[in-house]
């Protein structure tokens, strides 16, 4: 293991060492540099590296639950504010009717993916916006999930009819399926966004809302809202991943409620967090800030479905920015000269092409991550097996997945998300101006590929170091041994390194499609 302490992180060097210079993701200029990108990538490995040596030598991490909380409801004014049915009444019609006009702009505007709403809503404003807001601020998907809040209003009028009755069959959830269906269908969602060659027609939109509905309607019908919202609501899923990072938390400190919870919604340290059925019932209750990513390393197992989930999100994330590139389209061109240009306007080279990409990278990742993860294994003489290593550091990985995330679509958000103000005013593509704003031009000029780069670096490297910093808590949790904490992170920190480097790499190919 004293070889591996040195060979490891040389190769990830030696590794950064084959980068070179290019443009800055996002645009299709000449961004030019202080020094040569492979500079800045060196710097970046050893910045994550010299994390590590402060995080282990200097700072003293603690495995413990506790941690620093301010409770934002505390007052009964803040809490009227914050979680009263009379406040949030309006937001919740808000998020019902965005879902129901992007249905009908879908089938019922304009037919470009410019002129109508459910594109740039769908895809930029919803997807990315959402994703960055739920990993920074806190989950407002638990309260603007339009087909929840439907579902619950069904349920009501459902009650006043039939008095003690529920809307859903109450079947019980298989505890075989966990969260595989919700998985199947990010998986989906995914193959959708990054292959199927129809993404921004409207119609096309409007058709895969309409399914997700009946799809998330009827899971909710059959197997209760919390069960089917919990294991096979995609989004909500994903979501639930990304806010464990953010700055706010629900908190349930009544313990009676979890006794009627329909999950075992309690971490190994007896803590009811983020658990919305249990908030929703209790009357002892906290909305929590807190530091950010503190959330990631609770102390809770981590199944096989939620680890797939993880890599899927981190491998889809990276193929996304990588589809992007001149490496990705030579390898699409290879595909084409190896069974032609055939195939109708969905199923053809292409498509097959990125589909094997959204395959075969989650599987690479994983097959990549669980290498390292035999290595940590080895690293603590056995005492955990790969599999069971990869698992309790899974959610390390999850910064990483965020900080790619945001610096690969602050732009789409920054500028192409700016279609959204004329939008507002016409919907449907009809020569409307209910706002004013149908002329707005776009300001292109909000962020340059410079201020892009530096953001990007920044942004990737502070992942990769918040990663150190969480696998690093896990393993003093872990291990009481602190030579077999150091041990166990030797072969992470490797990884850390190596993915920082190609994530950088790929942020700084120049965009060809």
């Amino acid at each position: 293991m004293s070889i591996l302490k040195i060979l490891l992180p040389a190769a990830a060097a030696a590794g950064s060492l084959v980068a070179w210079p290019a443009y800055a993701h996002g645009f299709g200029e000449r961004t030019e540099l202080p020094v040569p990108l492979g500079f800045f990538l060196i710097g970046a490995a050893l910045a994550v590296a010299l994390s590590f040596v402060f995080i282990s030598v200097l700072v003293k991490v603690s495995g413990e639950a506790g941690y620093w909380r301010l409770n934002l409801i505390g007052t009964r004014w803040s809490r009227i504010a914050l979680t009263s049915s009379v406040t949030l009444l309006p937001v919740k019609l808000l998020s019902v009717f965005l879902l129901g006009l992007v249905v009908a702009a879908g089938f019922g505007g304009d037919s470009s993916s410019m002129l109508n709403f459910s594109p740039t809503f769908v895809w930029i404003i919803w997807w990315v916006g959402m994703s960055i807001t739920v990993a920074l601020v806190g989950n407002i998907w638990a309260l603007l999930n339009p087909w929840k809040i439907v579902f619950g209003w069904s349920e009501g009028v459902y009650r006043l009819a039939r008095p003690g009755q529920n809307l859903s069959l109450g079947l019980k959830y298989p505890a075989k399926f966990g969260i595989w269906p919700a998985l199947v269908l990010f998986g989906l969602f995914t193959w959708i966004q990054d292959a199927y060659p129809k993404t921004d027609v409207p119609t096309q939109i409007a058709i895969m809302v309409v399914v997700y509905s009946v799809i998330t309607l009827g899971g909710m019908l059959v197997f209760g809202r919390h069960q089917w919202l919990r294991k096979g609501e995609a989004f909500t899923v994903v979501f639930g991943l990304l806010t464990r990072f953010s700055v706010t938390e629900i908190r349930v400190k009544d313990q009676g409620s979890c006794q009627v919870c329909s999950a075992d919604c309690r971490d190994l340290d007896a803590e009811c967090i983020d658990c919305y059925e249990c908030f929703q019932r209790s009357g002892d209750r906290e909305i929590n800030l807190r530091p950010f990513a503190i959330g990631l390393g609770r102390n809770e197992p981590v199944t096989n479905d939620v680890l797939a989930l993880v890599v899927l999100m981190l491998a889809t994330v990276t193929f996304d920015g990588f589809s992007a590139t001149s490496a990705w389209a030579e390898f699409q061109t290879w595909v084409v000269g190896l069974f032609g240009v055939g195939g109708g306007q969905v199923f053809n080279s292409l498509v097959l092409a990125d589909t094997l990409g959204i395959v075969l990278v989650p599987v690479g990742f994983f097959l990549v991550y669980l290498f390292f993860a035999k290595l940590m294994a080895g690293s603590v003489d056995g005492q955990i097996g790969a599999v069971d290593m990869a698992r309790i550091f899974g959610f390390s990985l999850i910064p990483i997945a965020l900080a790619y995330n945001i610096a690969h679509f602050i732009t789409l958000l920054l500028i192409q998300g700016q279609l959204i103000i004329p939008l507002v005013s016409d919907p449907f593509g009809t020569g409307w101006d209910l706002f004013g704003t149908v002329d707005y031009s776009l300001n292109i000029s909000i962020i340059n590929a410079r201020i892009l780069w530096f953001l990007s670096v920044a942004l990737i490297v502070l992942g990769h170091v918040l990663a150190v910093y969480l696998a690093h808590r896990v393993a003093v949790r872990m291990f009481a041994n602190r030579a077999l904490v150091l041990n166990s992170q030797y072969p992470m920190l490797t990884l850390m390194v190596v993915y920082t480097v190609i994530s950088l790499w790929i942020i700084a190919q120049p965009i060809v499609q």
